[in-house]
């Protein structure tokens, strides 16, 4: 059922009692969430989380649990990377935009290994185990790999690639049940509960409440459909999320991934963004969105992609969320991945997070000529694309897309093809304008008194692209910041 309700601010004037205080209070109790409240607590105040869910979590806890950190982190070092915040900051701008927070992004890189050091002193524990592999994750427990296309082509010749998709040791891991990112969450949930921090479930945020100032004072929130008031003496923290579950948003803002939603959850409907607009706060790339694409790394870095035409359009050992991306916005959600036979038999015998896509191609044929035929390209569109890459692919070249010469390979007969048009999903980066103390900004370029916000309910770091590990990356780095910041308003 649709909401009906106003999101309008509520004036602190027409609220007769309060059902619950605190200094700082926090909506949502995810990553972002958790983080803003163990700082808050660690600044002195007194902590409150609102969520509206039956416990901690939140998308975070659901996820594969990567946090993007670089600059010589402690785990990169034990594994032999050498990297620097200004090498991270680097790749950064080049992947993640067009659009970047330039200061937000060089904020984020020169705190990336003060970052890391404090989630381990939380509890986060880290693998010292490297997966050089192609995938979206690694398949057991290993601790870090590549997870934005560093070492792959335009960015290995942009910044000296080194792998930065940090993730929490997982024992016995479990895809979509237990990952790295309950393994993330927990230690710091806990940590969180030592240090006082409170918490409410089953409360849903409806509308912020503000004095005769403007200043954020609390929220309207409902609990089992029963009003209830809560009043934030210093500051209140956003960590709400996206919007990806909110049609009529997505729809306005995203249109492309309309009708897809993947790697969220459905309460990240845009609440915390909508109470927000409705104060004046601004909003920053609403149109940005991550797109997965729904097949095994390991396979389509043995193969070519093309687009409905025939044409490759992107280096199949990149990022595979940036093929997702150009599928879907650059190749009107078309695409179909080209192997052959002993590619097929050789990707089928390695190890991967994603080995459950393992499928029958959708075309099998002898010859190009019959696969482009079955396939319904045009007359020698797709015989001219494999002639050309085979051509090269003779010297392990690839002068065009730049894939590396260790996955070069001619494409031989037998072959086939696997129909991946449609094959996307995604969830959205866009939300409210903070700056690098989480402030959320009113549109007139000015913070809102009393108003914090984290996570993806905000515009973080990725605007354009994307890299695994980017969400729980800004997401808990800028948390701690509204923690803080709101612990100390006074």
């Amino acid at each position: 059922m649709a909401e009906t309700a106003t999101v309008r601010p509520l004036l602190a004037s027409e609220v007769t009692s309060w059902d619950l205080e605190a200094d700082v209070v926090v909506v949502g109790y995810g990553i972002a969430g958790v983080c803003a409240a163990i700082e808050a607590s660690r600044a002195g105040a007194d902590v409150l989380v609102l969520e509206r869910t039956g416990g901690w979590g939140g998308a975070a806890a659901m996820s594969g649990g990567f946090i993007y950190l670089g600059g010589g982190t402690a785990l990169q070092r034990k594994l032999g990377f050498e990297d620097t915040a200004e090498n991270m900051e680097k790749f950064l701008t080049a992947a993640l935009g067009p659009g970047v927070d330039k200061a937000k992004i060089h904020d984020y890189c020169q705190g990336s290994v003060e970052h890391f050091d404090w989630l381990v002193a939380q509890g986060v524990p880290f693998n010292e185990v490297f997966w050089g592999e192609p995938g979206y994750e690694p398949p057991a427990d290993q601790g870090l790999m590549f997870s934005g296309g560093e070492n792959a082509a335009p960015f290995n010749a942009i910044a000296d690639p080194a792998p930065r998709g940090h993730l929490a040791w997982t024992k016995d891991k479990k895809l979509g049940e237990k990952g790295g990112g309950y393994m993330l969450m927990e230690p710091l949930a806990q940590t969180a509960e030592k240090l006082g921090v409170r918490h409410e479930y089953d409360v849903r945020l409806r509308r912020l409440i503000v004095d005769e100032t403007g200043t954020v004072v609390g929220v309207t929130a409902t609990r089992y459909g029963k009003p209830v008031h809560v009043r934030a003496e210093r500051g209140l923290v956003l960590a709400t999320g996206s919007f990806a579950y909110n049609h009529e948003m997505v729809e306005r803002f995203a249109p492309k991934i309309s009708g897809r939603p993947a790697a969220t959850v459905e309460e990240h409907d845009g609440i915390g963004i909508r109470v927000a607009q409705a104060l004046g706060a601004d909003l920053a790339h609403m149109d940005a969105t991550e797109v997965a694409l729904v097949a095994d790394p390991q396979v389509i870095v043995r193969g070519i992609l093309v687009n409905g035409r025939g044409q490759r359009f992107i280096t199949e050992d990149t990022y595979p969320g940036r093929m997702g991306q150009a599928v879907l916005q650059d190749q009107d959600n078309k695409a179909y991945l080209v192997i052959d036979e002993n590619a097929l038999e050789e990707a089928f015998e390695t190890q991967s997070s994603m080995s459950f896509l393992r499928i029958a191609p959708t075309w099998v044929a002898e010859t190009v000529a019959e696969l482009e035929s079955e396939m319904g390209l045009p007359a020698n569109t797709l015989q001219a694309t494999i002639d050309l890459y085979n051509q090269h692919a003779e010297n392990g070249e690839d002068p065009f897309l730049h894939k590396k010469p260790e996955w070069v390979k001619p494409i031989g007969s037998p072959l086939g093809a696997y129909d991946l048009r449609g094959y996307t999903g995604g969830f959205t980066l866009g939300g409210l304008r903070t700056d690098l103390d989480s402030r959320v900004l009113h549109v007139d370029g000015q913070p809102i008194p009393g108003l914090y916000a984290a996570g993806r309910v905000t515009s973080g770091i990725c605007t354009g692209g994307y890299a695994s590990g980017c969400s729980l990356g800004d997401g808990s780095f800028y948390g701690r910041r509204a923690g803080v910041a709101a612990a100390k308003q006074n």
